[in-house]
């Protein structure tokens, strides 16, 4: 479980295609300080497994992870979209007696959505998300959204959009802060949403 609280930008070192399958290597010296094989992080709010650490014979300081990307979620997230040198969001797994500054995050993403505007204030900036209509019935104004791993509250909601404001905090420390419009952005509803639809009988 995570948070949606960004601990660093990070950067895609290498992308090793294994069959319908590949394998990433992430450049994260903060988020691999403490991690060990079998742990989870998150890169751009996709959870991934660490099956490695660092490179032969760097293990006492690794800075780097690799993680095995699945078709599925190859498919349903963009990080098949990326390539070397693309940065990306990084959040470790969330502690059980860590503050939860943010809102309950699976790493779990559930449809894609793409920057459609930006609209930028004095210090912050408006961005308009659109995303696909089946996910809109879970997003609510001030509810809680996560883009690309980054929770956020929502400020604007449409049938197929939904708007977010970023403060200069996400600006600078998320890939948020430089997304063209256009990108395509990792959208994961608020989990809660799904589990009120399921009791009160929907047919999700």
């Amino acid at each position: 479980m995570f948070t949606g609280i960004i601990e660093e930008l990070g950067r895609i070192e290498v992308i090793d295609p294994a069959g319908d399958d590949v394998r990433l290597t992430v450049h994260g010296p903060l988020v691999t300080s403490d991690a060990s094989r079998g742990d989870s992080i998150a890169v751009n709010g996709v959870c991934l497994t660490v099956t490695d650490l660092g490179e032969a014979g760097d293990s006492a300081s690794p800075a780097r992870f690799t993680a095995d990307v699945m078709p599925e979620t190859l498919t349903h997230s963009s990080l098949g979209a990326l390539t070397p040198g693309s940065p990306v969001n990084l959040e470790r797994a969330v502690r059980v007696d860590a503050r939860l500054g943010g809102h309950i995050v699976q790493g779990h993403v559930d449809g894609v959505g793409t920057i459609a505007d930006r609209t930028p204030g004095d210090r912050w900036e408006v961005v308009r998300v659109s995303i696909p209509v089946a996910l809109a019935r879970y997003v609510v104004d001030k509810g809680s959204i996560t883009l690309d791993g980054v929770s956020l509250t929502v400020s604007g909601v449409g049938t197929d959009w939904l708007e977010v404001s970023l403060i200069p905090e996400t600006l600078a420390r998320t890939t948020l802060g430089t997304a063209a419009v256009g990108s395509p952005v990792n959208v994961e509803v608020d989990v809660l949403a799904k589990y009120v639809e399921k009791l009160v009988g929907g047919t999700r």
